[in-house]
Protein backbone atom coordinates (compact mmCIF):
# COMPACT_ATOMS: atom_id res chain seq x y z
CA UNK A 1 0.00 0.00 0.00
CA UNK A 2 2.57 2.48 0.72
CA UNK A 3 4.50 1.59 -2.50
CA UNK A 4 1.53 2.42 -4.56
CA UNK A 5 0.88 5.72 -2.54
CA UNK A 6 4.97 6.72 -2.94
CA UNK A 7 4.11 5.39 -7.17
CA UNK A 8 0.83 7.72 -7.11
CA UNK A 9 2.93 10.59 -5.58
CA UNK A 10 5.57 10.61 -8.34
CA UNK A 11 3.28 9.84 -11.22
CA UNK A 12 1.54 12.96 -10.40
CA UNK A 13 4.52 15.42 -9.57
CA UNK A 14 6.11 14.15 -12.98
CA UNK A 15 3.16 15.24 -14.59
CA UNK A 16 2.97 18.85 -12.94
CA UNK A 17 6.25 19.48 -13.51
CA UNK A 18 5.80 18.39 -17.25
CA UNK A 19 2.50 21.29 -17.43
CA UNK A 20 5.20 24.07 -15.73
CA UNK A 21 7.61 23.87 -18.25
CA UNK A 22 5.08 23.29 -21.67
CA UNK A 23 3.52 26.77 -19.43
CA UNK A 24 6.82 28.46 -19.54
CA UNK A 25 7.54 27.57 -23.79
CA UNK A 26 3.78 28.59 -24.45
CA UNK A 27 4.93 32.16 -22.42
CA UNK A 28 7.99 32.21 -24.22
CA UNK A 29 6.96 32.59 -27.56
CA UNK A 30 4.29 34.98 -28.57
CA UNK A 31 2.49 33.93 -31.69
CA UNK A 32 1.06 37.59 -32.60
CA UNK A 33 4.99 38.66 -33.29
CA UNK A 34 5.77 35.47 -35.84
CA UNK A 35 6.90 37.35 -38.58
CA UNK A 36 8.98 34.77 -41.02
CA UNK A 37 8.99 37.39 -43.93
CA UNK A 38 10.61 39.93 -42.19
CA UNK A 39 14.23 40.66 -43.74
CA UNK A 40 17.36 40.78 -41.03
CA UNK A 41 20.29 41.49 -41.51
CA UNK A 42 22.92 38.20 -41.90
CA UNK A 43 25.14 39.96 -38.98
CA UNK A 44 25.82 36.66 -36.63
CA UNK A 45 25.73 37.94 -33.35
CA UNK A 46 23.76 35.02 -31.32
CA UNK A 47 21.25 35.73 -28.64
CA UNK A 48 19.84 32.67 -26.55
CA UNK A 49 16.21 32.56 -26.43
CA UNK A 50 14.14 31.69 -23.41
CA UNK A 51 12.59 28.64 -25.79
CA UNK A 52 16.38 27.37 -25.12
CA UNK A 53 17.30 28.12 -29.19
CA UNK A 54 20.21 29.65 -30.22
CA UNK A 55 19.12 32.57 -32.97
CA UNK A 56 21.70 34.35 -35.17
CA UNK A 57 20.97 38.05 -34.10
CA UNK A 58 17.97 39.56 -32.14
CA UNK A 59 15.89 40.36 -35.41
CA UNK A 60 15.81 36.51 -35.85
CA UNK A 61 14.61 35.92 -32.65
CA UNK A 62 12.29 38.64 -32.47
CA UNK A 63 10.15 38.07 -35.40
CA UNK A 64 10.08 34.41 -34.22
CA UNK A 65 7.97 35.78 -31.38
CA UNK A 66 10.57 35.13 -28.73
CA UNK A 67 9.52 37.48 -26.03
CA UNK A 68 12.88 37.08 -23.86
CA UNK A 69 16.30 36.23 -24.91
CA UNK A 70 20.01 36.77 -23.62
CA UNK A 71 22.43 37.95 -25.76
CA UNK A 72 25.07 34.83 -26.88
CA UNK A 73 24.45 31.09 -27.69
CA UNK A 74 22.24 28.91 -25.55
CA UNK A 75 24.45 26.19 -23.56
CA UNK A 76 24.52 23.09 -26.17
CA UNK A 77 23.64 19.57 -23.94
CA UNK A 78 24.43 16.87 -25.68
Amino acid sequence: MKALRISVFLILAIGFAQCSEDAQLHDCIDKSKINLDAACITLYEPVCGCDGKTYGNECNAINSGVTSFTQGACDEKN
